[in-house]
């Protein structure tokens, strides 16, 4: 009777660890198995910016920030890649999940809402690390850009890749087929990483789009990482460090939540 009783206890102790890490593999091996798409393209993408307004602009706009408008623009270009990847991994994830019918493998092992939330993140936040770092280290081939404060620069690429993972779960449980998904990348996550800081300076926008801009979070993830890389930012790095930990705090508890009651998961 006694084993009865114990067939529905929980074994694995307060973390299910060989559970989490098996599905934080799994996401992980999701982008490495297609690296040209999830690593190479964004290197390829970032490049042409860079070529673009480095064209077009650079030789024309002074500097900004006391530095050139290249080195300016650099670490815009490479956390804008960083949120949009690491969404885009945690999305897509849960989005083919539901359209292939196979959730209820994720969703039927003994995994927490919280061990859930910290598997899909660890998939987003490798996938903007390893963009990230393939990013920096071509600015500084190309462009020999250096880095002022390289742990700020780690913190606030770590904490943009995260707090994007966890919005790209929210959009995934939200979202029941791609044109869905799609809708949310085009409407929200690329305007809000467009008109946040990364091309420029909010100190040159009106008073009243400065302030708009100023309780983006995102906007803070850029000013932040611009600030691990020449020095130089719009807001003070503690403060951005505060926003981004309430906004990350807060849409993983929202997930945490959807993904322990199976809200749009379960049938």
């Amino acid at each position: 009777m006694a084993g009865f009783r114990d067939m529905g206890a929980r074994r694995f102790g307060r973390v299910n660890w060989l559970g989490l890490g098996a599905l934080a593999k799994r996401e992980i091996m999701r982008f490495l198995v297609v690296w040209t798409q999830t690593l190479a393209a964004p290197l390829v993408t970032a490049g042409l910016f860079l070529a673009v307004f480095t064209l077009a602009i650079g030789p024309m706009r002074g500097e900004v920030m006391g530095v050139s408008f290249v080195t300016f623009l650099a670490p815009g270009i490479l956390m804008m890649t960083v949120i949009q990847n690491a969404f885009a991994n945690t999305s897509s994830s849960i989005v083919i999940s539901k359209v292939q019918g196979n959730i209820v493998d994720t969703l039927m092992p003994p995994l927490s809402g919280g061990e859930l939330v910290l598997g899909y993140m660890a998939g987003g936040v490798v996938r903007g690390l390893m963009v990230g770092v393939v990013i920096l280290a071509a600015e500084a081939l190309v462009l020999g850009q250096g880095v002022a404060h390289p742990l700020w620069l780690l913190v606030f690429v770590t904490l943009g890749a995260a707090l994007l993972s966890a919005i790209g779960i929210a959009a995934g449980i939200l979202s029941n087929k791609f044109d869905q998904i799609a809708a949310i990348t085009n409407f929200i996550v690329v305007p809000l990483s467009f008109l946040s800081g990364t091309f420029y300076s909010i100190s040159a926008l009106p008073p009243f789009m400065a302030a708009l801009s100023q309780i983006n979070p995102v906007f803070y993830l850029i000013d932040g990482a611009r600030y691990g890389m020449i020095g130089q930012s719009d807001a003070a790095p503690w403060l951005g460090l505060a926003v981004v930990l309430a906004a990350l705090l807060a849409c993983s508890a929202l997930c945490w939540h959807w993904l322990r009651t199976g809200y749009r998961l379960k049938p």
